[in-house]
């Protein structure tokens, strides 16, 4: 992961890798969930899940910034949540629709939010009680839906989507009405990052998810013979994710570091926000959504698609890069326009998909993201695109395109 200042930076742990892997199941099992029932009822299901959930993995990625699993008690209570987050995976496929397995899902969220809270009174004290008290009510939310029904259930997720949106307003604002100082010491706690290790994080995160999509070329193959076809449909599905990882961790990653390094410390809790919760929430939605294409498309490579697996591939892209234009342009990092014109380019591949077949769609869809990316280093050679010079420069074999205004 990109390193600007050795001398300041604190890696991630294996504990947290190990959470992450473990929160990342969450992901798989909602891939599993869509490409079980490829429809548009069943999309939005998956995206109420997803968003609760990312929530608290972003409120843990912040804790364990703030809060280092470096002692027993912590890393007791960090495996903890861990158990939370593994009984909502579990959870999941039946979260709808199965009382038990809502209320279990609610339940394993509600112990996931107690274990944040009492992990980052470590360094919050009480003033962790403005945001652990709405993420508290989210969660009991979210376990009354269990044994709810149609749009009972989902009006009480979707009040704990709204919950968790104010958290953040909450947190920062409610304690500046009696007293401007505490508000600020809040802002300062909650953006008290370092910037190496968040963004190393993330990083990892999106590493993990992308194994995911790895991991659906081998399950959508199953028991088919290997071919020259099956061979070539694998090599694209991989070049098209390879392509996906490229566009954040080789023109992405180093600039957003140093846009933290950049940002006053009171400021940087909104930054994150917006960068790696808002703007990462498409993103992994993206990849998820385009491993259950390619686990519905490989077997029929050579046939023309059914609407919903040639939308799912076209989504996934075009989701996952919108997520980018988002991230880039929260960061202020450049060009955005050719990011930007690839989301709809890669949504009129679905005739493609659709009319011709499924290797003709994932030809077409590594075409635009390769084509975007070649645009990208032209632009980035005809401009002389730098750093700012007031920022520390990038180590050699850590370049970007982009940079921070």
């Amino acid at each position: 992961m990109s390193k600007l200042h050795p001398e300041a930076e604190r890696r991630v742990s294996t504990l947290e890798l190990f959470f992450d892997l473990v929160f990342v199941f969450t992901i798989t099992q909602l891939t599993v969930m869509l490409a079980h029932d490829l429809t548009f009822a069943t999309a939005g299901r998956v995206a109420l899940i997803f968003i609760v959930l990312f929530w608290m993995y972003g409120a843990y990625a912040h804790l364990t910034n703030q809060v280092p699993p470096d002692r027993t008690s912590r890393r007791l209570l960090l495996l903890l949540g861990m158990g939370g987050f593994l009984v909502c995976a579990l959870s999941v496929p039946r979260a709808f629709g199965d009382t038990g397995a809502g209320v279990a899902f609610g339940l394993g969220y509600l112990l996931v939010v107690v274990v944040h809270g009492a992990l980052y009174s470590r360094s919050h004290g009480r003033n962790v009680l403005w945001y652990a008290i709405p993420n508290c009510l989210a969660a009991l939310s979210v376990t009354a839906a269990g044994p709810a029904v149609g749009v009972v259930a989902h009006g009480l997720w979707v009040v704990a989507l709204v919950l968790q949106f104010v958290t953040p307003h909450v947190a920062r604002l409610a304690p500046g009405r009696a007293d401007g100082d505490a508000a600020v010491e809040l802002r300062s706690q909650l953006g008290g990052l370092d910037p190496a290790h968040f963004v190393e994080r993330h990083g990892l995160l999106l590493i993990i998810a992308f194994g995911e999509s790895v991991v659906a070329i081998g399950i959508g193959i199953g028991d088919m013979a290997m071919s020259v076809g099956v061979a070539g449909g694998t090599f694209l599905t991989l070049a098209l994710v390879a392509a996906l990882w490229w566009t954040y961790f080789v023109r992405d990653e180093s600039a957003a570091e140093a846009a933290f390094r950049g940002t006053a410390v009171p400021d940087r809790f909104a930054l994150a926000m917006r960068a790696f919760y808002y703007a990462f929430l498409p993103m992994l939605l993206g990849i998820a959504c385009l491993a259950a294409g390619v686990k519905k498309v490989l077997p029929h490579l050579g046939e023309p698609l059914h609407v919903a697996p040639a939308v799912s591939l076209a989504a996934g892209v075009a989701l996952f890069l919108a997520g980018e234009v988002a991230f880039r342009a929260t960061l202020r990092l450049r060009p955005l326009a050719y990011r930007a014109a690839a989301v709809p380019v890669a949504l009129l591949t679905v005739p493609v998909g659709h009319l011709l077949s499924g290797l003709a769609q994932l030809v077409a869809l590594v075409a635009v993201v390769v084509a975007m990316l070649m645009a990208e280093d032209r632009w980035a050679a005809a401009s002389d695109v730098s750093a700012d010079p007031e920022e520390q420069p990038v180590p050699a074999g850590r370049q970007w395109t982009g940079h921070v205004e």
